[in-house]
C-alpha cells in the first residue's frame, strides 16, 4: 500500500491534483455562499410576511376584544342592572320576578356576538343576581381574582378558560353606579365561546401553518397545534423544531390585550423553491469540476512529458552505460534539464572507468593488507602454542605436532587457486585441527562443541573469517578462566536474510556493557589493538566482511557479552549469493 501511493506521488499528480483542490475549493465556496445568501434572502421575505400576517391577525382579536369589551360596557350601564344593583347596595333584595325581567333583558344583548355564550350578574357581596342559582362570584373565579378586578375600576379582566366547564373562556368586569358616584355595586361575568378566538387559515396553509393565542399568563387560547405548546411559547431561537420538523416563528403581542400570538410555519414550505437554486448549483460546480479536470490534465501532461522522456533515459542507465536523452522542443526549462544532463552523462562516462579501477586497486590492497596480518597473527600463536605443548610432550609425540602444525600452516598461506574462498567444510576442519593443537597447549581446560547445519557445508565463504574468532575465544575467553570452560561454534540458517548466522561462544569472564561498547566503536585505538590481538582480530574479520560482501545488507559483527556470564561473538553470511569476490 504505501509503495502504490509512493508511486502515484508524481510531478503530474500533485499539479492534477492542486489545480483541482483549488477549483472545488473555489466552486464550494461560491456556491455555499449563493445558496446561504439565497436561503438568508429568502427567509428574511418569509418572516416579513408573517410578521405582516401576525399583525393583521392580532388587529382582529382586538377586533373581537372590542366587541367583546363594547358589549359587555352596554350591559351593565343599562337602566335595569343599575337600579337593580343600585337597589341592593341600600339592602333591599331584589325579588324573583325581578330577576328573572332582568335576565331576559340582558339576554337580548347576546343576539349582538355570537361568541358570547351568557352573561351572569353578581351583587357587591359577590351573589348571583341571574342566573337563579346560589351560586357565588368568588367560589366561581376565587377572590385573587376578585383583587385584581376591583384595581381594574371598570376595565374587562380576562379570566380564561372556565374552570366548570373547557369549553367556555371567561372575563368579568366591575358594574360602577352612574347614581351611586360611580362605587361599586357588583360584578358582570361575561362567558365565551372557545372558537370565538379561532384564527383559522385558509387553503394550503391551514395544513402547514400553526398559530397558537396566549393570554397575559402564557395561557393558552386557541391554537390548531395538536403538541405541546410549551415548547414552543418558551423557545427564544428565530427556528423551532417540532416533532423532527423545522419551523420559523413569529411572535406578535397585542398592547390592548397583552395576548401574544405565536406564528409557526415550516422552513422546508418557505424555501420550496430554493431546491431549483441547489439543483443548478450542483449542476454547475460538476461541469466545472469536470472542464478543470481536463484542462489541468493536458496541462500536467504537457509538462511532465518531457520529464517523464529523461527519466525513461535515466533508468535505462542503470543497466548499462549512461546515454545523453534525445533532445526536444519544449520549455526552456525543460530543454536547460535535458542539455544539462547530457553534460553530465558524458562527463561521468569519462570518470566511471577511471574511478572503477582506482576502486578495484584500493580494494585489492585493503585485502591483501589484511590478509597480511592474519598469516602472522596466526603463526605467532601457533607456534606460541606449540612451544608449550614441547616442554610437556615426548619425542614420540613431536612427530604428531610437526604434522599438524604443517597441515594448518598449509591451509593459512596456502596459494592454490582457491586461496581466497573455501567452503564452510573446509574451514571447519582448519577449526577442529586448530582447537586439537591447543588443547595440547590447555589441556583439560579446554572443551568446544560444533553445531552446524549440513546443508550449509558447500557454501562459499572467505577463508580464516571464523577461526580468528574462536581464536579470541579460547585466548581471552577460557585463557582468562580459572578452571576448564568451552567454546561452542554454531551455524544455522537466518530465515530473515535466508543467510547462515554464525555464531562463536565462550564461557569466559565476560565483559561489561563499556568494553563491549569501547571494542565496537574504537577498535583502531592502541589500548584495544594492543591486548594481545583482541581488537586486531575482531576489527580484521569485521573489514574482510564489508569489504567481501560489499553489495549485501549485513551489518558486520555483533557482541554480546556480560561480566561473568561469557561473550557470544556472531555475523551474518549470504547464501549463494550476496557475495563479491574480488580478483
Amino acid at each position: 500500500m504505501r509503495h502504490r501511493l509512493q508511486n502515484m506521488n508524481t510531478l503530474r499528480n500533485q499539479i492534477l491534483a492542486m489545480f483541482l483542490l483549488v477549483m472545488a475549493i473555489v466552486l464550494c465556496f461560491v456556491g455555499l455562499t449563493t445558496y446561504t445568501r439565497v436561503s438568508a434572502l429568502i427567509k428574511n421575505n418569509a418572516e416579513r410576511q408573517l410578521k405582516q400576517t401576525a399583525n393583521e391577525a392580532t388587529g382582529r382579536l382586538e377586533t373581537l376584544y372590542r366587541q367583546l369589551d363594547m358589549l359587555s360596557s352596554q350591559v351593565m350601564t343599562t337602566t335595569e342592572v343599575q337600579q337593580l344593583l343600585l337597589q341592593h347596595t341600600y339592602g333591599q333584595r331584589a325579588s324573583l320576578q325581578q330577576r328573572q325581567s332582568l335576565m331576559q333583558s340582558v339576554s337580548t344583548f347576546q343576539v349582538y356576538s355570537d361568541g358570547i355564550q351568557a352573561f351572569d350578574l353578581y351583587a357587591n357581596n359577590y351573589s348571583s343576581m341571574f342566573p337563579l342559582d346560589d351560586t357565588t362570584l368568588n367560589g366561581r373565579i376565587g377572590s385573587a381574582w376578585i383583587q385584581q378586578i376591583d384595581l381594574a375600576r371598570g376595565k374587562l379582566v380576562w379570566i380564561g378558560q372556565d374552570p366548570k366547564d373547557p369549553n367556555y373562556f371567561l372575563a368579568v368586569r366591575q358594574v360602577r353606579l352612574i347614581d351611586h358616584w360611580f362605587a361599586s355595586g357588583g360584578y358582570l361575568l361575561i362567558r365565551v365561546n372557545r372558537s370565538y378566538f379561532d384564527l383559522g387559515v385558509q387553503g394550503d396553509q391551514q395544513r402547514d401553518e400553526l398559530m397558537l393565542l396566549l393570554d397575559r399568563n402564557q395561557l393558552l387560547i386557541t391554537s390548531n397545534f395538536a403538541g405541546n405548546s410549551k415548547a414552543v411559547v418558551h423557545s427564544n431561537g428565530q427556528t423551532v423544531t417540532i416533532r423532527g420538523k423545522e419551523y420559523i416563528q413569529v411572535d406578535q403581542k397585542s398592547e390592548l390585550t397583552g395576548w401574544k400570538l405565536v406564528i409557526l410555519t415550516p422552513v422546508s414550505t418557505v424555501l420550496e423553491g430554493i431546491t431549483v437554486l441547489r439543483t443548478a448549483i450542483i449542476v454547475s460546480g460538476c461541469v466545472g469540476f469536470l472542464i478543470c479536470l481536463l484542462c489541468s490534465f493536458f496541462l500536467s501532461s504537457m509538462i511532465t512529458r518531457p520529464i517523464l522522456r529523461l527519466i525513461k533515459t535515466m533508468r535505462g542507465s542503470r543497466l548499462g552505460e549512461m546515454r545523453p536523452s534525445p533532445e526536444v522542443q519544449s520549455t526552456v526549462e525543460i530543454n536547460e534539464l535535458t542539455k544539462t544532463y547530457n553534460q553530465m552523462v558524458e562527463h561521468m562516462n569519462e570518470l566511471i572507468q577511471v574511478i572503477y579501477e582506482k576502486e578495484l586497486v584500493r580494494s585489492r590492497s585493503e585485502l591483501k593488507a589484511l590478509q597480511a596480518q592474519i598469516n602472522p597473527h596466526f603463526l605467532y600463536n601457533t607456534l606460541e602454542a606449540l612451544f608449550w605443548s614441547l616442554q610437556e610432550k615426548e619425542e614420540e609425540e613431536l612427530a604428531e605436532l610437526v604434522v599438524a602444525m604443517s597441515e594448518l600452516f598449509r591451509y593459512t598461506i596456502g596459494s592454490d587457486g582457491m586461496s581466497e574462498w573455501v567452503t564452510f567444510s573446509a574451514e571447519l576442519e582448519h577449526i577442529e585441527r586448530y582447537m586439537q593443537l591447543m588443547q595440547l597447549r590447555m589441556g583439560d581446560r579446554l572443551s568446544w562443541n560444533i553445531e552446524v547445519a549440513p546443508e550449509c557445508l558447500n557454501i562459499r565463504i572467505p577463508k580464516l573469517i571464523i577461526q580468528p574468532i574462536v581464536e579470541n575465544a579460547i585466548l581471552h575467553g577460557i585463557g582468562n578462566k580459572k578452571g576448564p570452560g568451552c567454546v561452542s561454534l554454531t551455524i544455522q540458517a537466518d530465515h530473515e536474510t535466508s543467510g547462515w548466522l554464525v555464531q562463536v561462544t565462550d564461557d569466559g569472564p565476560g565483559m561489561d556493557e563499556q568494553t563491549v561498547h569501547s571494542l565496537m566503536n574504537e577498535r583502531e585505538s592502541a589500548g584495544i589493538t594492543n591486548t594481545k590481538g583482541n581488537g586486531m582480530a575482531i576489527d580484521n574479520v569485521n573489514k574482510r566482511l564489508h569489504l567481501y560482501y560489499k553489495d549485501s545488507s549485513l551489518h558486520g559483527l555483533s557482541i554480546r557479552s556480560a561480566l561473568g556470564e561469557g561473550t557470544q561473538v556472531s555475523f551474518l553470511i549470504p547464501g549463494d549469493e550476496g557475495w563479491h569476490e574480488i580478483q
